[in-house]
């Protein structure tokens, strides 16, 4: 249930699904293709950072060790019940990938890789949990380009990512 990113990057990285469902990353998957989206999904992050800038200072100043938000009973009943995808720039990002590198190879199981541009690859999402629940069959992972034209038809079955 791992999917490991390869090739031509400083960092060689393997991203776990599994635990993606308590990431504050995540974006319900009907959301994800409104135009609202990317600009919530831009706001949602500066204000997390800040959030996080101001507990880790707040803090450090007290002596005490950061605690993670817990999640309330019905938001956790509700995490039980959607499907949820996360955006990959974050993860591209944090790889690094070289200056020449171009494309992304996203290898499957049982299916034929799937070449995409880096660019595309960066700006899509992962699908990572269907109705509460991780895509043990045709997983770990499904693709989304961000514009959701290929909504019906994700690429699924993704074992790994190599840049090239």
């Amino acid at each position: 249930m791992i999917v490991p990113i390869t090739g031509k990057v400083s960092y060689s990285i393997t991203l776990d699904p599994t635990v993606w469902i308590f990431d504050d990353r995540k974006i319900l998957l009907e959301d994800a293709f409104s135009v609202q989206a990317s600009e919530t999904e831009e706001n949602d992050d500066l204000e997390r950072r800040s959030e996080r800038f101001n507990r880790e200072v707040l803090e450090t100043k007290m002596n005490r060790p950061p605690v993670n938000k817990s999640i309330s009973k019905l938001e956790g009943e509700k995490i039980l019940k959607n499907s949820y995808v996360i955006p990959l720039k974050d993860f591209i990002d944090n790889a690094e990938a070289e200056p020449e590198a171009e494309n992304a190879t996203l290898v499957t199981d049982g299916h034929e890789d799937v070449t995409i541009t880096l660019e595309e690859l960066a700006n899509g999402y992962f699908l990572f949990a269907l109705n509460g629940k991780p895509l043990k069959t045709d997983g770990p992972v499904h693709y989304f380009y961000k514009d959701g034209s290929n909504r019906n038809s994700p690429i699924t079955n993704i074992k790994k990512i190599v840049i090239h």
